[in-house]
């Protein structure tokens, strides 16, 4: 295509003149920023038929986004560099206002924790669906970049003291956590089905596996994989196992009945037994010093079992059907709510307990099993149910 040619700006200028417009410079006045949010949100949310809300403004901000305002203003400042909006590209509300950092948060936080359809949220704030996806993908990404550093695996002096409460609460000496694993469930498009997803309940899903410390803090978490396969096999897909075997993480011995045994982590029977992943006895019909370790197993492993269903509970995504996630950045959406948890521990939220699924994580799936069992393992459970048998002294 020939070019248009320019009109010469003398001419233009000349013509201007000869017709006596006069051509006056207007300022662009930029776009207010929506402060008042949350006023506006919580009296529409009271109003709203169906949601039986707290009375109390402090509590009914918890119902909504999980966590207090002082660990919400945290949050904010986190991911303000990511969120900020300027014009004129910014996202703005239906009055045309720009959205605050602070609403950005909220519409995400509130999509993560009660997993209503975008178009549900974004209903509640006065924004569009289209609204409600961008600044959600945003905060994950932002959140998943920048507060990262609340998943880390412990340091030594942190790590003997998970050890010491492991020791105190169940009686089990060098435990530095348990581990479970649990499924998030989506449909896919037709295109992108098989086998490779679909788990043995006929769910389309995605794996979480965390390990967990004495407090429910996940210290490690995986995601990303297939619900098809079996959780051993997760579990030597992840890097966690990988550091393990190599003898760069749960590394430290101590002298147990004058047997060495390495630091370890409890799981249950879908778990290979292994001299760092201590599983319970098979057997139904124990003596009574095996009967006394599976107790403490069992006790143990439930801080994992626990923190999972709180998780899936406080952040209703997890547990609800999601409809076509992208396959890629679910796991990033799985990450983010782990470092959510994890940031309310951190901050001294209480977790909620009345929002915790009831019952398990993975209710609608029957218990796995692996016969798996090393020989160093095996001697490794031996001494420490012994240890225990004989009232905690080696």
């Amino acid at each position: 295509m020939v070019p248009l040619k320019k009109k010469s700006k003398k001419k233009h200028l000349n013509k201007l003149k000869k017709k006596n417009v006069s051509v006056n410079v207007v300022p662009i006045e930029p776009r207010s920023i929506e402060s008042d949010w949350w006023d506006c949100f919580w009296h529409k949310s009271l109003s709203s038929p169906g949601l039986t809300i707290p009375s109390n403004e402090e509590e009914g901000f918890k119902y909504f986004f999980r966590v207090s305002k002082k660990t919400f203003e945290y949050i904010c400042s986190i991911v303000r560099d990511d969120l900020i909006s300027r014009p004129p590209s910014g996202l703005i509300n239906i009055e045309g206002r720009l959205l605050s950092v602070e609403k950005q948060v909220a519409i995400a936080m509130r999509r993560l924790a009660s997993g209503d359809s975008q178009v549900s949220v974004g209903a509640s704030f006065g924004v569009g669906q289209s609204t409600v996806s961008q600044v959600t993908s945003r905060f994950i990404e932002s959140l998943e970049e920048r507060a990262r550093h609340h998943i880390k695996w412990p340091d030594r002096d942190r790590l003997e003291e998970i050890k010491s409460k492991f020791e105190n609460s169940f009686g089990l000496p060098n435990c530095c956590g348990a581990v479970d694993a649990t499924h998030i469930i989506m449909t896919l498009p037709a295109v992108q089905t098989s086998d490779d997803w679909c788990d043995e309940a006929n769910n389309y899903s995605m794996f979480l596996q965390g390990v967990v410390d004495d407090e429910m803090r996940f210290l490690d978490v995986v995601s990303g994989w297939p619900g098809a396969m079996s959780v051993s096999r997760l579990l030597k897909c992840s890097g966690f196992y990988k550091l393990c075997e190599n003898g760069e993480r749960l590394n430290q011995k101590m002298s147990l009945n004058t047997v060495e045994i390495r630091e370890y982590i409890v799981g249950g029977n879908q778990y290979p037994l292994l001299p760092w992943l201590i599983t319970p006895y098979e057997n139904k019909d124990l003596s009574e010093v095996l009967s006394i370790f599976r107790g403490a197993h069992e006790a143990a492993k439930l801080l994992a079992v626990r923190a999972l269903s709180l998780l899936k509970g406080n952040w209703r995504i997890l547990s609800k059907v999601m409809w076509r996630p992208d396959k890629k950045k679910l796991p990033s959406i799985v990450v983010g709510c782990c470092i959510l948890h994890n940031i309310m521990i951190d901050y001294g939220d209480a977790l909620q307990w009345d929002i915790a699924l009831h019952g398990h994580h993975d209710s609608v799936y029957g218990e796995q099993y692996c016969n798996l069992a090393d020989a160093l393992g095996s001697t490794v459970r031996d001494h420490v149910a012994k240890y225990l048998g004989e009232g905690g002294t080696s």
